[in-house]
């Protein structure tokens, strides 16, 4: 048993059953219902989908800053940072990615990202993308998108429904008894809905101004947990300050240069700024809040300022320094304890549950549920507007003017209604699909040390690749976007190969890759195919040979690509110890936040390597000011 767990040994508080009690569910239902009132009569009509999806582009710089900070704090850190100073070794060294990578990464958003998103009326980053190398970057980046949304927010709403597993222990118990759903499935549903009907009631402002409400209910949760830990010491602020100090718990920079290690500040310095202009750029849960503002100098204001919500993530961490220094003191047994061992980032809610007066303990639990369900809505709001614009408008617009024979008048207020209303089924839809996702987490979070790294870790999957899609765009090298429909997929599968390293991953290591480049074979195979007959057989196969060699440059290019690929599989870890319980191998690879570092070198440059030089006349700005 780990020291942590040893502390929890003998307390005074082993059960956990009765302390949510009907005040604290009047407090938590009373806050979500005066936030939807709230959110809905601030959202006003949603008449067309710019106001849908953009606000109108009339939001303050000051509730997008906010929404922006609610958004990326979520669950994940309400809940999880606090376990990651607990635990055994925890210390300060995660705040390092906040306090260098991020903010360093914020103001070249600001400065650089934002003025070339202004240029014109775009909804996402994938529509500038698109606008520079072709419809089928835009495409693509929006499929990427999609994937790194669901597979990060998912883990959010995994973990904020094991903390409303613990809170409706008994009820949900009874729900699944009777239905044979999981109480755990249950919880995620229950998050899931109450996400979904604050997106369709009215778009985007509404996620923004309930996100700044939420930021402000888990702000206020923060701070009370705080004093009541605190409180709870009899040495009071100096006893958990001596402690902590004690244990190392203040440690803020970590100089180690291994790679394994995710809070180091040469993780911060480089890995973590060049994930975070992915992360507040490139990816339209974040960026879709400054395509929101009246111009680009409050947008700029506005990401620049949430760099204010490392505040929230410090305070939260001295709440974890205030439960190590609780339960050295007061160490718990029976629910409590089994709770914490099942997952450790149970520690902070079993103390909200088992220590915060009644009334306070709902709103604490309505700041978990706030963060979780900002984060939810807002992946619901970016996917169901990147899935519109690259798939389903330039549909809906050809198979209009088809059936009129005119053209398609852009302030059609039927077309606005249809648009609006398809919009909102695409919100559903994604909502069951990230609910689904959510239940299979669990599984997933085995492979890395704690809840907090899986959910950040997901968005490296494709957030390098999307990195790498707008460099490509903005740099202006003369290509078009044939490399990029290539190299992005091989992004991903690389950065795959890179975190999984067993029997099954080579398996599909070696089918992704067969695949990319079967499909690139299959048009010069097929043209091959197609040549017409000759009476010389040697005249045939020198036409046939011709034209599969025609782009061999660029088809070796891609089997090396492919190569590296699967040699990152194979040797690209360090092994570990056998598993305590099973005895069997464990890998070591690169920490997390170097995982956009790697799909984005590998998406840019086999993305320009593959490309196609663009005629003279297409290289005018498509983006005029």
């Amino acid at each position: 048993m780990s020291t942590a767990s040893l502390l929890l040994a003998s307390s005074e508080a082993g059960s956990l059953a009765g302390h949510f009690t009907w005040i604290d569910w009047m407090v938590v239902f009373g806050y979500l219902a005066l936030t939807t009132v709230i959110g809905g009569a601030l959202a006003g009509k949603q008449a067309t989908i710019r106001d849908f999806f953009l606000g109108g582009r009339k939001l303050p710089w000051y509730a997008v800053s906010g929404s922006i900070i609610a958004t990326e704090i979520s669950a994940l850190t309400f809940v999880g940072v606090p376990f990651v100073v607990f635990k055994d070794g925890g210390n300060f060294t995660y705040l390092q990615l906040g306090v260098f990578g991020s903010f360093f990464a914020r103001l070249i958003v600001g400065f650089v990202l934002v003025p070339a998103y202004y240029k014109r009326e775009i909804y996402s980053p994938y529509d500038y993308m698109g606008n520079q190398l072709g419809s089928s970057v835009r495409s693509v980046t929006t499929a990427l998108f999609a994937l790194g949304g669901i597979l990060s927010q998912s883990a959010r709403v995994y973990l904020t429904a094991v903390v409303l597993n613990l809170i409706l222990r008994d009820p949900l118990s009874q729900l699944a008894a009777w239905s044979g759903i999981s109480p755990l499935a249950w919880s995620i549903w229950i998050i899931g809905v109450v996400a979904i009907l604050w997106t369709i009631m009215g778009g985007i402002t509404t996620v923004i101004w309930t996100d700044l409400i939420l930021f402000l209910v888990f702000l206020l949760g923060a701070v009370v947990a705080l004093v009541f830990v605190i409180h709870g010491l009899p040495g009071g602020l100096r006893e958990m300050l001596s402690v902590g100090y004690d244990a190392g718990k203040f440690q803020f920079f970590d100089f180690d240069t291994s790679p394994l290690k995710a809070y180091t500040i040469w993780t911060a310095a480089i890995a973590s700024t060049w994930g975070g202009l992915g992360a507040y750029g490139t990816d339209q849960l974040l960026a879709q809040r400054m395509f929101c503002c009246k111009g680009p100098k409050q947008a700029r204001l506005a990401i620049i300022v949430s760099s204010a919500g490392q505040l929230i993530t410090f305070t939260v961490m001295l709440v974890g320094v205030g439960l190590f220094a609780y339960y050295q003191r007061s160490p718990l047994v029976g629910d409590a304890l089994a709770a914490y061992e099942m997952k450790g980032e149970n520690i902070f809610p079993i103390f909200i549950l088992s220590v915060i007066p009644t009334g306070l303990t709902g709103l604490i639990i309505a700041g978990v549920f706030a963060a979780a369900i900002s984060s939810l809505d807002s992946i619901l709001a970016a996917l169901a507007q990147t899935v519109m614009s690259a798939f389903y408008l330039p549909y809906r617009k050809r198979a209009v003017e088809r059936r009129r024979g005119t053209a398609l008048h852009p302030d059609d207020p039927e077309e606005h209604r249809h648009t609006v209303a398809v919009s909102r089924i695409f919100v559903i839809f994604w909502g069951v699909v990230l609910c689904l996702m959510a239940q299979l987490a669990d599984v997933i979070s085995q492979n890395y040390p704690s809840i907090l790294d899986l959910g950040l870790a997901m968005a490296g999957y494709a957030g390098g690749a999307l990195l790498a899609g707008f460099l490509l765009a903005f740099l202006r090298l003369g290509i078009d976007g044939r490399g990029y429909i290539w190299s992005a997929p091989l992004s991903v599968l690389a950065v795959f190969a890179l975190v999984w390293h067993y029997p099954w991953t080579h398996i599909v290591c070696w089918v992704g890759g067969g695949i990319l480049l079967l499909i690139w074979l299959w048009p010069m195979m097929r043209e091959a195919m197609l040549l017409p007959d000759v009476q010389d057989d040697r005249e045939q196969r020198r036409r046939m040979i011709a034209l599969m060699v025609r782009d061999w440059p660029q088809t070796l290019i891609l089997i090396a690509g492919i190569a590296l690929m699967l040699l990152i599989n194979y040797h690209g870890y360090w092994e570990g110890p056998p598993n305590a319980e099973t005895g069997a191998p464990t890998y070591l690879t690169v920490a997390w936040p170097w995982y956009a570092p790697l799909g984005s070198t590998v998406a840019f440059v086999w993305g320009f390597l593959l490309a196609r030089r663009k005629a003279d006349e297409d290289l005018a700005d498509p983006l005029p000011a």
